[in-house]
């Protein structure tokens, strides 16, 4: 076996989906990666709203925690969506010995000391401020059509409208106090994305300073999309990342 088998069994992918969505979402996107993956559920998932409501961003950051500590491989790339961006920082920050790069798939990234919510336009973060107080946190059936489904199928739409689970409030207004992670970084930015702009992405990308920016011609689920091409991204992120990490031999 060579020093890359060897460093493909020692090294994996970690996902974390956005609001609303199960894990299984990333499905396409595994199937045929060589490497170990764990996708990370979120807290409660099948327990009613109510059972979600009093989560604070730690309480999910901490089931998420617990999931990747009881996973054996020892070295991994966080590759996160949507809201997951947020908590994927707070996560990286609590597992730095075992993290070696942050791929961030249109998400959500803010400053140290903001939230989900301090990343959007003033004028957005105040409405949305608003309906989270007073409706919740799952949006109209046609807002999640054509901001979250503008590019998939009758069949990918109706899945994601049936299975969007309400998250807690405060996943979205709690703050994290983290930087982003000293490790290799890349924002995979999705160029007819209706949910976060271009404009949106390019702030997130700032704010993440990743050595790296590549772009898939998708809305906001390209791992539903087009699970080819970003399964193609992330088997380069990683497989450049094991090279450079390859003893030379003098």
């Amino acid at each position: 076996m060579n020093t890359q088998e060897l460093t493909h069994k020692k090294t994996g992918f970690v996902f974390i989906n956005g609001a609303g969505l199960q894990s299984g979402v990333w499905d396409k996107v595994i199937e045929g990666l060589d490497y170990p993956c764990l996708q990370i559920d979120f807290p409660n998932r099948k327990g009613s709203v109510e059972s979600r409501k009093e989560l604070t961003l730690g309480d999910y950051v901490s089931h998420l925690k617990r999931q990747v500590d009881a996973w054996e491989t020892p070295k991994f790339v966080i590759v996160a969506h949507s809201l997951g961006g947020v908590l994927a920082l707070r996560l990286a920050s609590e597992l730095s010995d075992r993290l070696i790069g942050f791929v961030a798939v249109g998400a959500a990234i803010p400053k140290n000391g903001g939230s989900f919510l301090s990343v959007l336009p003033f004028p957005k973060r105040i409405l949305m401020s608003t309906i989270l107080r007073k409706m919740g946190t799952k949006p109209p059936e046609s807002a999640i059509r054509a901001g979250l489904c503008n590019d998939l199928t009758p069949e990918q739409t109706s899945d994601i409208v049936k299975g969007f689970v309400p998250e807690s409030v405060r996943v979205y207004t709690d703050p994290i106090d983290v930087s982003v992670p000293a490790v290799p970084k890349l924002y995979v930015k999705l160029t007819k994305d209706k949910e976060f702009s271009l404009s949106l992405q390019n702030k997130m990308i700032s704010n993440l300073s990743p050595q790296s920016v590549q772009s898939l011609d998708t809305g906001h689920l390209p791992m539903l999309s087009d699970p080819d091409g970003l399964k193609l991204i992330l088997h380069n992120f990683l497989a450049n990342r094991e090279v450079n990490d390859i003893p030379k031999v003098l």
